[in-house]
């Protein structure tokens, strides 16, 4: 079996569960395994939590002075990496059983893409900090699929929060670093997959996204991504195929861009209210996506 190479960028989360329990299931991988955790700028109280790990066997945990976001940092995790296997993990997340690497290692004996996606699920139960209701709900809703639905669009909204690649396939497409801003880094990375004509198969072996972020970071963090994607089809042209895009573009293409823009502008604060509330309607921010990006296209 061929070497396996885990990469864990660290910002601001304590890893210590995950990491263990991925050495816990090193042995099931059938070849040799190293654990590379990478911290990106994280505060002092988290570092002091997480550097206890290089202490274990097969664990690698360094620390960066400064961050330098999500693209760059996983692309030095890569850089570091010695396996032909990498297993991409977001830090936000835990193993849901003790035969999560043992799936993996059966997907990559029997090696049918170079790429293979686990997938993330959510708990089944609400959480109980109410802040984080609309992560939640959002990941139940938009985000935690089957490996069949997954499959129908095997490019389609890429997420690098669950990935076993070949490592020549991350050398050859690699993260574009200058989205320092967060999202869409993983979704240009699709689309090169895609245009390279390189297969991606989807599994039923997923990872619990339990680091949840409260609503307010959301839809920062949602508002960062309309603009990187606006910023991708600005300069590369790509994106213009998803459907906010296609949405975005017609309606500047019929002369109503502006007009829209400036039509939903009022109900910004209302929208963003009723997301936070008890029972978010995620119409809402497709709405609010959409006024973000006839914002972007008209900058």
């Amino acid at each position: 079996m061929l070497g396996l190479s885990i990469l864990i960028p660290v910002y601001n989360r304590d890893v210590t569960s995950l990491v263990r329990s991925l050495a816990e299931q090193a042995a099931e991988w059938g070849g040799p395994v190293e654990i590379i955790c990478l911290d990106d700028g994280s505060e002092e109280r988290y570092r002091l939590l997480n550097r206890p790990l290089a202490d274990l066997p097969q664990v690698t945990y360094q620390e960066l002075l400064h961050n330098i976001g999500r693209a760059a940092v996983r692309n030095c995790l890569a850089a570091s990496a010695h396996q032909p296997w990498f297993l991409l993990l977001d830090n936000n997340v835990s193993l849901l059983d003790t035969r999560f690497l043992t799936r993996y290692a059966a997907a990559a004996v029997q090696a049918s893409a170079p790429v293979l996606i686990g997938g993330t699920t959510y708990a089944t139960s609400s959480p109980a900090d109410a802040a984080t209701y609309l992560r939640w709900y959002y990941g139940r809703r938009r985000e935690a699929f089957s490996a069949a639905v997954r499959q129908r669009k095997p490019h389609a909204q890429f997420k690098l929060k669950n990935v076993l690649l070949r490592a020549e396939v991350f050398s050859e497409v690699k993260l574009d670093e200058s989205l320092t801003r967060y999202g869409h880094e993983d979704t240009k990375f699709g689309w090169h997959l895609e245009a390279a004509g390189i297969a991606v198969l989807h599994l039923d072996n997923p990872v619990l996204h339990d680091g949840l972020e409260a609503g307010e970071a959301f839809l920062l963090n949602s508002r960062q991504a309309v603009q990187n994607l606006v910023h991708l089809y600005r300069r590369e042209g790509l994106g213009a195929d998803t459907k906010l895009l296609r949405a975005a573009l017609r309606l500047r293409g019929l002369g109503l861009g502006t007009a829209t823009s400036a039509a939903l502008s009022p109900a910004e604060p209302l929208l963003r209210r009723q997301l936070l509330g008890r029972k978010p309607k995620l119409r809402n921010l497709d709405i609010l996506k959409l006024l973000w990006a006839l914002r972007a296209l008209e900058q």
